[in-house]
């Protein structure tokens, strides 16, 4: 893997921290954004669906955060980033921190953009999809 995509992908984390999802010149204007599981799952294109994808996640929610807690270089074009995140219900108040809270990002990336972003909001989802040991397995 390039050092250059590792360093990519972890120069998005530290907006998303602190909550700051604006979408910056890493992203490919075709970029194929992914929401594979929880509640409302979908797939959206481009930078105008990211804002209708991610904006009508995020919009459920306040104090939405992302903390990355490890990255893995899967291939020369794919970093796997396990991720932890809090938010409170708008609706609702609910803590998310009192439920299943542990994420995983797909980075698909190509000439130094990410052409492809995976969300899962179950990390085991995703390890499932990679074919990845789940956590607590031995490898």
């Amino acid at each position: 893997m390039s050092s250059a995509n590792l360093d990519l992908v972890r120069s998005v984390y530290p907006a998303w921290e602190r909550g700051d999802y604006g979408w910056a010149e890493w992203v490919h204007p075709q970029i194929e954004f992914v929401i594979a599981d929880g509640p409302s799952p979908g797939r959206w294109t481009g930078s105008t669906g990211i804002a209708e994808g991610w904006g009508g996640f995020l919009g459920a929610w306040q104090e939405f955060h992302c903390l990355a807690e490890e990255y893995r270089e899967l291939d020369g074009d794919r970093v796997l980033v396990l991720a932890h995140f809090s938010a409170h219900g708008k609706r609702s108040g609910l803590d998310v921190e009192r439920i299943s809270t542990s994420a995983a990002h797909l980075f698909h990336l190509r000439g130094g953009k990410v052409t492809r972003l995976v969300v899962y909001l179950d990390r085991q989802n995703a390890l499932a999809d990679l074919g990845l040991a789940p956590e607590g397995d031995p490898p």
